[in-house]
């Protein structure tokens, strides 16, 4: 069993109500009769840091490792199917989803196609209203078109404004115009963000060369006014954030030890969870970030899966296996660790989510020791 926290052995049981909440663990000499017995590690619910949801319609749509510009490019202008369609994908990936024992998620939403699904109840969702834009003089109808999708999500699909923030898509996407009414949108105190996905990211906050400077001839933007900070792209923005803003920081392919070093010294204050997604890493671009840096760091890291457009499935099963497979050194429990009690705390929801503690509801998952998979018992 692991409780969130440790690896237990098999002298231990875990005793919940019929509801599934968290009584207490005892050892087996204490539990009585009528203990059941499963081969493989009982395991808090796993909770997904990032998803897109409403891109399930897409699984397969793009082929491998075009790298990131071609692979968002092909987003931009292939995304629009059939309504039906999209809500038939969307229900089919929330099943897989909760099939495999994720009870909570942290999703992108770039429109409100998903919020029917979700208002069902089955997943917990902290829902990340996604903005986006570079050009200053569109940071108006940006700014005010996440903000009729967050007005939606709250009065129409009764969504907690806890559970519902306006966040930028990515440094190389967002205008100086955009970030101030991003980061001053009021009660905006859970953010995350695409961070450092490719190396032409850092190039073009570092010298404006690389890949990026096609990707916006290729839209046909005049990007003209962009300057380049000399600094990488994490060095460049994680200041616009405010001191009480919690972040999630997601992908960090590139992010290196300078990097670290520098939210060390200028971001003290500041929490930030790194979210790793490594087989959308390795579908779009064939290469995983350096999980052993982040470990040596001692910082709290998190799972997520992306979206099914860049994923073959919706499985934290299949992202702890891919991590494992790559970095053995990682320990089971540690893995555990970023897929439970990490991410709970990440999304604000560890007061429910994410151990085995008295009066928690975490949801029951049976996992294979290999990570070969998993299905959800409570």
């Amino acid at each position: 069993m692991f409780d969130g926290y440790r690896l237990l052995d098999s002298q231990y049981v875990l005793i919940t109500t019929e509801e599934g909440v968290i009584e207490n663990i005892v050892h087996i000499n204490e539990a009585g009769d009528d203990v059941q017995s499963f081969n493989g590690i009982l395991s808090p619910g796993f909770i997904n840091c990032h998803c897109h949801l409403e891109l399930s319609h897409m699984k397969g749509y793009i082929p491998e490792r075009t790298g990131l510009t071609k692979f968002v490019t092909q987003i931009i202008k292939n995304r629009h199917f059939a309504e039906t369609e999209i809500l038939r994908e969307i229900e089919k990936a929330e099943d897989e989803m909760l099939k495999g024992g994720i009870v909570a998620v942290g999703d992108i939403c770039n429109n409100n196609l998903a919020a029917p699904q979700k208002a069902k109840g089955r997943i917990w969702y902290h829902n990340f209203i996604e903005a986006s834009g570079f050009l200053p003089q569109l940071a108006e109808q940006r700014f005010k078109r996440s903000l009729d999708f967050f007005n939606e999500y709250v009065k129409k699909y009764s969504v907690s404004v806890s559970s519902i923030s306006i966040v930028p898509h990515a440094p190389y996407s967002v205008s100086e115009e955009l970030w101030d009414k991003i980061i001053h949108f009021p009660g905006n105190q859970l953010m995350t963000i695409h961070n450092q996905e490719t190396e032409g990211e850092n190039e073009l906050f570092l010298n404006r060369q690389g890949e990026f400077l096609d990707f916006y001839q290729a839209l046909n933007m005049d990007v003209s006014f962009f300057k380049s900070s000399g600094k990488t792209s994490l060095q460049t923005y994680l200041s616009k954030f405010l001191p009480n803003q919690q972040l999630i920081l997601v992908h960090n392919v590139h992010t290196s030890a300078e990097d670290l070093d520098y939210c060390h010294q200028t971001v003290n204050d500041q929490k930030i969870y790194w979210c790793l997604c490594p087989n959308a890493n390795l579908y779009i671009g064939g290469k995983l970030p350096d999980v052993d840096l982040f470990i040596k760091s001692h910082l709290p890291v998190v799972l997520g899966t992306d979206s099914l457009a860049s994923n073959h499935q919706l499985s934290i099963t299949a992202e702890m296996r891919t991590i494992q497979e790559n970095f053995p050194f990682v320990k089971t429990g540690q893995l555990l660790g970023w897929a439970t009690i990490n991410g709970a705390k990440a999304l604000h929801r560890d007061n429910i989510l994410g151990s085995f503690e008295k009066g928690k509801k975490p949801g029951v998952v049976l996992c294979e020791a290999t990570f070969s998979g998993s299905r959800r018992l409570l």
